[in-house]
């Protein structure tokens, strides 16, 4: 890019798709107090906007997310202190994690630490070639936060999870994608990529994506196929009486 970014969360939309991109490239994007507020802010904006029907979470070039601002880590003597910094931290990826609608990472250079933890919060992971996935807390004699170690094994397992967490493996994208940590890899422009993909969830009635996305979270759960079963039965039959299925049905029937 020619020109600097300036700092701060830019939301940039694509018709129905809203791309958050964390910016400060002095700090390799790492997140403060004030970006993880941004982040917080932007995510509940598009939530509230009807016309937004998927999010693309990615950071400015050349880097996706470098971390937490490690200065306020070790600010305060009081546990308290530190304790409410790490809080402020979490803000912005425990919103994009309990977003209600999809959202995809474009995964454009290193995702560290609180950024790896951004890139977990993600329904979907894309890519691109120089992205790389590093915990590193341990190697910055720091416990895991904001929900990393369980965030790692949902997507990851066990055992890929305590190879980042507890041996320190660094992923490349190859790599990435071999464990399920990225869908896919993307040799070209991972955001455009991620944008076009996110269209096709924004394509869908919102109420429905939303509905869908609530009950995947639901049934990951359950241990039951039945009880599974009778989890999407209601959204089921109350998307059967809606007017988007009533008018794609009859597009359908009429081509």
């Amino acid at each position: 890019m020619g020109e600097t970014l300036p700092v701060g969360v830019l939301l940039e939309r694509h018709d129905r798709v809203a791309v958050l991109t964390v910016s400060d490239v002095a700090r390799r994007n790492a997140l403060s107090v004030e970006l993880s507020a941004e982040l917080a802010d932007a995510v509940a904006r598009c939530e509230a906007d009807e016309s937004i029907g998927a999010l693309v979470v990615t950071g400015a070039p050349p880097a996706f997310c470098a971390g937490a601002d490690l200065s306020l880590l070790g600010a305060g003597a009081d546990p308290a202190e530190r304790e409410h910094g790490l809080r402020a931290v979490y803000t912005g990826f425990l919103a994009v994690a309990r977003c209600e609608l999809p959202t995809i990472a474009a995964v454009n250079g290193a995702a560290v630490g609180a950024g790896l933890n951004l890139a977990l919060a993600c329904d979907v992971r894309l890519a691109g070639p120089t992205a790389r996935f590093d915990a590193r807390f341990l190697r910055l004699g720091l416990h895991p936060g904001g929900g990393m170690t369980w965030m790692a094994q949902r997507v990851l397992g066990p055992q890929a999870a305590a190879a980042m967490a507890l041996f320190g493996e660094v992923v490349d994208a190859a790599e990435a994608q071999r464990i399920g940590l990225a869908y896919r890899i993307v040799d070209g422009d991972v955001v455009s990529a991620a944008v076009e993909l996110a269209a096709r969830a924004a394509a869908a009635p919102r109420d429905l994506v939303v509905a869908t996305k609530r009950t995947m979270r639901a049934t990951a759960a359950l241990t039951d196929h039945t009880e599974a079963v009778e989890t999407e039965l209601g959204p089921q039959v109350r998307s059967l009486a809606s007017p988007a299925f009533a008018q794609r049905i009859a597009a359908a029937r009429s081509r």
